[in-house]
């Protein structure tokens, strides 16, 4: 990616319905090089989709928990499968440690929350659940700042956050 590419993400993330005319003058650059550009990152897999952000709690699921699972020996494949048939589960993440897979829960309430981690359990793949209810979200969901030093003119990295590497 290049600063173009950067300034075109950062751009159509805070103007999400923004047409590709409008993306062109506010870039400064052809609609051609616009629409090449994203082309070039929706096949490549930079940009995955151009839906719109949905707010759980604004559509009546307030609570937002993270569940650690333990899964049986090489029974991974079967949690998936059941995991998915669970529409609450919004994302399905492989860890390391002591945990294999941590799940982000929505729920209309803990009552409800409850019976999303019974059922999961109903699974013999899962062999344990260990759930964190969110309080409250410090930092949402962004991208921006990262996008931001992904170019090869990003400002350097805070010495405590460099690779070491």
């Amino acid at each position: 990616m290049d600063d173009l590419d950067t300034k075109l993400l950062v751009t159509m993330r805070a103007n999400p319905r923004i047409g590709l005319t409008e993306l062109s003058r506010l870039l400064g650059v052809a609609r051609g090089t616009v629409q090449a550009r994203v082309e070039k990152l929706t096949n490549a897999g930079v940009i995955e989709d151009f839906g719109p952000t949905v707010s759980p709690p604004k559509a009546g699921y307030p609570i937002l928990a993270f569940v650690w699972l333990q899964i049986a020996q090489g029974r991974l494949d079967e949690a998936v499968t059941a995991l998915r048939a669970v529409p609450q589960i919004l994302e399905a993440h492989g860890t390391s440690g002591q945990h294999d897979l941590l799940c982000r829960v929505v729920a209309r309430t803990t009552d409800h929350l409850q019976e999303i981690i019974a059922h999961i359990l109903t699974s013999p793949a899962i062999q344990r659940t260990d759930t964190t209810i969110a309080l409250s979200t410090q930092i949402p969901h962004r991208i921006e700042p990262f996008l931001k030093t992904t170019t090869t003119n990003a400002q350097p990295s805070p010495r405590h956050l460099r690779n070491p590497a």
